[in-house]
């Protein structure tokens, strides 16, 4: 059939309402057609439509390669769902972090202020291409990013104008510029290990909680106030995430789906998910990342084979206030020597 006589906003509304999953499909019918799956006409039209999808993205260390790359989890037109490598971004330093604004992701270096090669960047999910930001204005170590309305706020212990001390710099995206760092006021409690932290913070409405070896912390940024929270901590937390004000981590070592109920200041075990986490144990290491309402939770598994299976739940609160998961599916994703390293929302 030719397209040819169709005018091309007439192909991009169409385009537009048509899951994300059949786009590579698409591209196949012409070049015209591979051209406009691409533009960036298509991803504002989706906007404007209500048509936007939450993707996942996840960041892979490959034993064989060392390389740290980025894979998307992609949903098959027929059903299936497989991390799927994105070849046009660049290999990222293993001293990155990273976080998530609409259909952008931000990319920061830990240990030099910079990513991949000399600056920080934004990696565009609409063209998987990066592009390059002011630099961060403080060299620290222990980078803990957290984003708060649009404004990403960066944790990190100074090594050179404050030696030391745990410093809070604002990145307002909106701008693209850099705000004056300032000291976090710990209160006399004991010193930060922000390494430690880094894969054990979350962003819950406008603070951050972070868990070091010893205490679990509450951190306002508005206030540069900084508390221990004694129940968070009663639990071994890390690579968590957050639906509704509430966090949820993946105790692989318990085969349970744990949350916390920030508001209630509660420990909360998810009912509902018993049969199909029972033997999660063999785990080597779960993580969680939570998209469109729902939570994510891929699991290491060794199984003669290596493989990183994914679990999406649907979440939901019933009238005692107890917190019930459904599984809506449950795949082997990936096979072969990887380790997830981070995973991120990304809305397209």
């Amino acid at each position: 059939m030719d397209f040819c006589w169709i005018p091309e906003e007439i192909l991009i509304n169409i385009i537009a309402r048509v899951p994300i999953c059949y786009y590579p499909t698409i591209s196949l019918v012409s070049m015209r057609f591979r051209s406009l799956v691409a533009s960036p006409e298509i991803y504002t039209a989706r906007s404007l439509l209500g048509c936007t999808e939450h993707c996942v993205y996840a960041l892979l260390f490959c034993d064989n390669t060392k390389d740290y790359r980025w894979y998307v989890l992609q949903r098959k037109a027929n059903g299936s769902h497989r991390l799927v490598l994105i070849p046009s971004i660049p290999p990222m330093s293993n001293y990155g972090s990273f976080v998530a604004i609409g259909s952008k992701i931000y990319v920061l270096d830990a240990r030099y202020g910079c990513s991949m090669t000399s600056s920080e960047h934004i990696i565009n999910c609409r063209s998987h291409m990066p592009k390059p930001i002011i630099s961060i204005p403080m060299k620290t170590y222990g980078m803990v990013p957290g984003v708060i309305n649009k404004k990403i706020y960066v944790i990190g212990v100074c090594l050179f104008r404050c030696p030391g001390s745990n410093m809070v710099m604002v990145f307002d995206t909106e701008t693209q510029t850099w705000e004056e760092p300032v000291i976090m006021a710990t209160q006399d409690m004991e010193k930060l290990d922000l390494h430690y932290v880094s894969s054990r913070f979350a962003v819950i409405g406008d603070k951050v909680y972070m868990r070091s070896y010893a205490d679990s912390y509450v951190y306002e940024p508005k206030k540069n106030k900084l508390e221990i929270d004694d129940m968070l901590n009663s639990k071994w937390w890390e690579h968590a995430c957050v639906v509704d004000e509430v966090l949820y981590y993946f105790d692989y070592g318990k085969n349970k789906l744990r949350a916390y109920e920030t508001r209630h200041k509660c420990w909360v075990v998810v009912k509902g998910l018993e049969e199909l986490l029972h033997d999660a144990g063999s785990s080597c290491w779960s993580r969680t990342v939570s998209y469109g309402g729902k939570v994510a939770v891929f699991l290491h598994k060794v199984n003669g084979t290596t493989e990183i299976r994914c679990v999406e739940i649907a979440l939901e609160r019933r009238q005692q206030g107890e917190i019930w998961g459904k599984v809506e599916w449950c795949e082997v994703v990936l096979e072969g020597a990887f380790t997830l390293m981070k995973s991120v929302a990304i809305i397209i």
